[in-house]
């Protein structure tokens, strides 16, 4: 049964760890889906394995059993939105590493735009911003379901489910919206010079209509005091 407190590996390591056309590609796969480790990919590696160890296993096996394990997998492969229906076992061998990478929940919310990079798609997830319907999801390298990809959000809590916070915005969203904060404060301190400039007439105005209206008041006193 083995030690209940170990868990199962879920990757084999490659036979010789030093090649330097592998070390290369990780290299490569590592910054291009946002990887921590070599322990990514090599799982990857092995759930890919797996399934075309079994597809070639299946190819000679016509049995009733062959059949249902067939319908299966390919069932199951489909759901992970790696095979188109109608499928065969032979495009099961056709699938490439990249197709399982771009099945990661990191992969997805940068697709889906709920994240600029894969970097910053990686901590979303790691600090549990977002979710698969109501379900917190913290691992990175979690396969989605083309069910679970249609749910996948940000947590209704979480700060970044408003579309326009700064770090879900793209650089020319930031520059546009800067132009139109600027665009706004200028029509803004026109409108306030306008109404500025109003006001000071308007003062001016009742400044002289009071002038007036003293004079007037001065030459009535003064006929006043004239009069026999």
């Amino acid at each position: 049964m083995g030690d209940p407190k170990k868990a199962k590996k879920k990757y084999s390591t490659p036979s010789h760890p030093w090649r330097r056309n592998e070390i290369e590609e990780n290299k490569t796969l590592k910054q291009e889906y946002g990887l921590k480790n070599r322990k990514e990919i090599l799982i990857a590696i092995s759930f890919l394995k797996k399934y075309k160890d079994i597809a070639k296993t299946l190819i000679a096996d016509k049995t009733a059993q062959g059949e249902k394990e067939k319908l299966q997998m390919m069932e199951k492969l489909q759901r992970y939105g790696l095979l188109p229906s109608g499928a065969g076992l032979d495009d099961v061998l056709s699938i490439q590493l990249k197709d399982i990478l771009a099945r990661r929940i990191q992969s997805v919310a940068v697709r889906k735009g709920l994240a600029r990079t894969m970097n910053q798609a990686r901590q979303f997830i790691v600090h549990r911003h977002l979710v698969i319907g109501q379900k917190e999801i913290t691992s990175p390298s979690y396969l989605l379901t083309t069910a679970e990809e249609a749910l996948l959000g940000f947590k209704t809590k979480s700060t970044l489910s408003k579309e326009d916070h700064p770090e879900r915005m793209s650089q020319a969203q930031i520059v546009q919206k800067e132009k139109d904060d600027v665009a706004g404060k200028k029509i803004a301190d026109e409108k306030r010079e306008k109404k500025k400039k109003e006001n000071k007439f308007r003062g001016q105005g009742q400044k002289r209509k009071t002038n007036n209206n003293q004079r007037t008041f001065k030459k009535k006193e003064v006929k006043k005091g004239n009069k026999p």
